[in-house]
C-alpha cells in the first residue's frame, strides 16, 4: 500500500469556506510540508493544477532540492501545451529530481476556464485530443521519434535528446469518470485515479476500466483521492468533520454548487450527487463522509474515524484493488503528522521510516528533567538489541 499527501497551493486553513482559520501559504509553508512528507513515510504528493493554483511545475522543481525520497504527482495539460515539450518538462525533471516524478494527465473539466485558457473544445473532443496528445507524449517521452498526424495533433519528428532515468518514462496518473476517459486510461496510463465514491461505485469503476484494459492487453494500478479525517477516538474524528465546516453557511454552498453545475466532469458530478448541496445524510457510506465537497471541488470526500476504523476502511477499498491513496487534510502540515503518528503503524506501508536509537530524542519531553517516557525506553530497548544481535 501507498499513501501519498496533498501540498495545497490554492490555499489552507483549519477551516473551510471562511477566511477564519485562513492560512499565509508561502514557499516556506509549502517547503515545511514536503519535507514532513519525505520523513514521514509518505511516497510523495500530489500539486493540483489550474488557474486557482500556483504553477505546479515551477512549485515541485524548486521544493525537489529539499527532498531526498518523495515523489512528486504533477500534471500535464492536452491541449494548454504540446506533448513534446511536456516530454522535455519531465524528462528535465525527471533527471534533476533522481527519477522522482509521477506524470498526472488532466484533461479539465470547467468549460470556463479552459475557455481563459484558449482551448474551447467539447467534453469528448478534449479527450479525444487526450488520446492522441498521450499517444505522441509516450512516444517522445519513450525515446522515439514521432511522426503523428490527427485531428488535432500534426507533429514531425518530435524527439527529446536528453532521456528520462525511469524507463520507458515516468508512470502515467489519470482520473476520469466519464466511458470515453476510462477507454483512454485503458489504452495509455500505469495508474487510473477515482475520487473517494463509496466502495461499491469504486469497485464497479475498477471493473469496467480492467475490462477494457485486458482488451487492450494491459494491466493497470488503481489509486484513489480522499481526504482523511483521523482521531484517537470516533467521537473526536467526527467532531473535528464537523468542526471543519461549522462556518460554511447556505450562502456558501449555494455559490460552490453552483459553479459546479456549470463543469462537464463526470467525476465532479458523481461527487456532487453524493450530497447534492445538502447538509442532511453527509455519512454516504460507513465512515465517508461528503462535508468536504459542499463548498470544495474536486476530491469532495473524507475517511472519518479512529485509526483502526479508518484503515479497515483503507482496506476495504485495498480488497477492491485500490493500492495507492492519495490523502489531504486541513491544515496539511499538522494533518500529515496525525496521519503518519496514528494511522501509518496499522497500514502495510514499505518506505516507514527507520528509528535509530539516539539519546535526544523526539519521541516525548522529558519527564522530571530526568527519565525517557516509559514507552520510549521500551522502544529503544528493542531496537539496540536488534542492532546488537
Amino acid at each position: 500500500m501507498q499513501v501519498l499527501w496533498f501540498i495545497p497551493t490554492h490555499g489552507d486553513g483549519r477551516y473551510l469556506g471562511t477566511a477564519t482559520g485562513g492560512r499565509s501559504v508561502n514557499f516556506d509553508y509549502w517547503r515545511q510540508i514536503a519535507q514532513a512528507v519525505d520523513q514521514l513515510g509518505f511516497t510523495g504528493a500530489l500539486l493540483p493544477t489550474g488557474r486557482s493554483c500556483e504553477d505546479a511545475w515551477i512549485l515541485a522543481s524548486t521544493l525537489v532540492t529539499y527532498t531526498k525520497k518523495m515523489r512528486f504527482l504533477v500534471a500535464i495539460r492536452p491541449g494548454l501545451m504540446s506533448p513534446g515539450v511536456a516530454a522535455r518538462m519531465a524528462a528535465t525533471f525527471d533527471r534533476i529530481s533522481g527519477g522522482r516524478l509521477l506524470i498526472n494527465v488532466v484533461t479539465g473539466g470547467d468549460p470556463v476556464e479552459l475557455a481563459g485558457d484558449g482551448l474551447h473544445l467539447s467534453h469528448d473532443d478534449r479527450y479525444q485530443l487526450t488520446d492522441e496528445f498521450l499517444t505522441v507524449w509516450r512516444e517522445i517521452a519513450g525515446g522515439k521519434i514521432s511522426n503523428f498526424e490527427g485531428d488535432y495533433l500534426n507533429i514531425k519528428e518530435g524527439k527529446i535528446l536528453f532521456p528520462n532515468i525511469q524507463k520507458p518514462h515516468p508512470p502515467l496518473w489519470f482520473g476520469g469518470s466519464s466511458p470515453i476517459a476510462q477507454v483512454i486510461a485503458a489504452k495509455h496510463v500505469d495508474v487510473y485515479l477515482t475520487w473517494g465514491e463509496p466502495p461499491q461505485q469504486v469497485a464497479e469503476k475498477i471493473a469496467s476500466v480492467r475490462r477494457l484494459a485486458q482488451a487492450q492487453g494491459r494491466t493497470l494500478s488503481f489509486g484513489i483521492r480522499l481526504h482523511v479525517i483521523v482521531r484517537e477516538t470516533e467521537s473526536q474524528a467526527w467532531d473535528a468533520a464537523n468542526d471543519l465546516i461549522r462556518y460554511v453557511d447556505d450562502e456558501a454552498i449555494k455559490k460552490s454548487q453552483q459553479a459546479y453545475a456549470r463543469m462537464d466532469s463526470v467525476g465532479q458530478n458523481r461527487m456532487k450527487e453524493l450530497h447534492n448541496g445538502s447538509r442532511e445524510a453527509l455519512e454516504i457510506s460507513p465512515n465517508l463522509w461528503a462535508g468536504i465537497g459542499l463548498v470544495r471541488g474536486g476530491a469532495g470526500t473524507a475517511l472519518v474515524g479512529d485509526p483502526d476504523t479508518v484503515s479497515k476502511r483503507m482496506q476495504e477499498y485495498a480488497d477492491i484493488g485500490i493500492d495507492t491513496f492519495i490523502f489531504s487534510g486541513y491544515p496539511h502540515l499538522e494533518e500529515a503528522y496525525r496521519v503518519a503518528e496514528l494511522l501509518f503503524p496499522r497500514l502495510p506501508l514499505d518506505n516507514l521510516p527507520t528509528i535509530e536509537p539516539q539519546l535526544l530524542s523526539p519521541f516525548g519531553e522529558i519527564v522530571a528533567n530526568r527519565e525517557f517516557p516509559q514507552q520510549l525506553q521500551e522502544q529503544l530497548r528493542e531496537t539496540t538489541v536488534a542492532t546488537v544481535d
